[in-house]
């Protein structure tokens, strides 16, 4: 157990599309495959969600051929921080070291306006801790205000899902807004990797955010790093 640093996990509690039929949430592997990177640590983590409790998980992210999902996802500790998530008036900022948006297209819905998020992640980083988030979990980083009045987004080098996966994914018309364009429209400095849906991270100091869910390891890895080795 690392005494020193605990992560918080931040995760959706929305499920329903504009128009499809089909339900969204968390999708699993941006949780799984990022918190395989902090268990060889054993860093210690807590889940929180807009309203708290139960986590909805996009069914179509529910692999269990991938080892590293099956793995967690199977593992009782793990199910119990996702069905018992904590509200963010429960959480004290100072017991975190790093925070961490996963995403699910949910997020776009319930993440970018809720203020006690936006507190909790302005005030670990102002602490001196990590703030990471992946694919449409960046949509969490989108309004939070540091203590200056500036946009923690503001000229900082930021990845995150692109208008073409958007379009690709044939959700664009269903998402209320298109992440890139958002990131773009607060000034930061988005960039993406050549080919959709491979792994590309982007690290600004104490903030590195991942394009989509294959860059949740990847993400995971270089937070280790930045941490531990620096």
């Amino acid at each position: 157990m690392n005494p020193y640093i605990r992560a918080l996990f931040v995760c959706t509690n929305h499920t329903d599309y504009k128009t499809k039929p089909q339900k969204t949430g968390l999708w699993l592997s941006e949780a799984t495959h990022f918190y395989d990177e902090l268990s060889d640590r054993d860093i210690p983590f807590d889940v929180v969600s807009p309203r708290g409790g139960a986590i909805p998980i996009d069914q179509r992210s529910l692999d269990l051929k991938d080892n590293t999902n099956d793995k967690w996802y199977n593992n009782p500790m793990f199910r119990e921080k996702l069905e018992k998530s904590l509200s963010p008036e429960e959480v004290n900022a100072a017991d975190y070291k790093l925070i961490y948006f996963t995403g699910g297209h949910g997020t776009m819905w319930d993440f970018p306006e809720n203020n006690h998020l936006q507190e909790l992640t302005r005030r670990v980083y102002e602490n001196g801790g990590m703030v990471a988030a992946v694919c449409h979990g960046v949509s969490g980083l989108l309004n939070v205000q540091l203590s200056d009045k500036t946009w923690l987004v503001a000229g900082r080098q930021i990845t995150g899902f692109s208008n073409m996966e958007e379009k690709l994914v044939r959700l664009d018309e269903e998402v209320p807004f298109l992440l890139e364009d958002a990131l773009r429209q607060k000034n930061a400095l988005y960039s993406k990797g050549f080919i959709p849906f491979l792994p590309y991270i982007e690290v600004d100091e104490r903030l590195v955010t991942g394009q989509n869910p294959l860059s949740a390891r990847k993400v995971g890895k270089k937070v280790m790093e930045e941490m531990y080795e620096k």
